[in-house]
């Protein structure tokens, strides 16, 4: 099980990263000031969901590392603080370089908004490496099994990450208007995000 600590502590850095502008949310904004709060919703519900088979994903990769090896896990945390590390320097470095596209003209109903939603998120390789990554650095040993953890924290994950892209999918006329007359917030969230995966990188060196 999860401590009440261990989970408000990943569901704020979880929230950052959600909110932090890139290619996922971007989409949800762009398909709903396009098409219609509806279809942002459904297209964002559809990304926020992506996450479950991230989610199952690291679940089986972390406990087949754990069943090759005692050590696998240490050693797969220390590389995850490693690429969080890098990514937050990528972060700083390309601040505010991501922008609101025009969005998608197409016909396509609401189901299958919500299933390319899905797909995108869910064939993203890169957020494969990232939940690998992140998850297993909110995990307590002590706490009791590992992959039950990591199963939890990313079914928290999943949670906020639907309800917040369905949100901004709603809203997506409001917050692209604001972002507009705002330019200036875009970096700063990438600078935000940036300094939660530095230092969630370094507190490994410090443990």
């Amino acid at each position: 099980m999860l401590a009440l600590d261990q989970t408000l502590a990943f569901l704020a850095a979880a929230v950052v990263l959600t909110l932090t502008p890139g290619p996922d949310n971007l989409m949800v904004l762009s398909t709903g000031l396009a098409r219609g709060r509806r279809a942002g919703m459904a297209f964002g519900l559809g990304c926020g969901l992506g996450c479950l088979s991230h989610t199952l994903l690291a679940v089986l990769g972390v406990s087949a590392l754990l069943a090759a090896s005692p050590l696998a896990f240490g050693v797969l945390r220390l590389l995850g603080g490693a690429y969080l590390v890098w990514m937050g320097v990528q972060a700083w470095r390309h601040a505010g370089r991501v922008t609101l596209g025009a969005g998608s003209s197409s016909t396509a109903s609401l189901g299958q908004l919500f299933g390319k939603g899905l797909l995108a998120n869910a064939i993203n390789p890169k957020v494969v490496l990232f939940f690998l990554a992140f998850l297993p650095q909110f995990v307590r040993p002590a706490q009791g099994a590992i992959s039950t953890q990591l199963g939890l924290l990313g079914l928290v994950f999943t949670a906020q990450a639907a309800l917040l892209f369905g949100l901004l999918g709603y809203f997506s006329g409001h917050v692209g208007a604001w972002l507009a007359r705002r330019p200036e917030v875009g970096p700063w969230l990438d600078r935000l995000a940036g300094t939660l995966f530095i230092g969630l990188g370094l507190r490994l060196a410090l443990l």
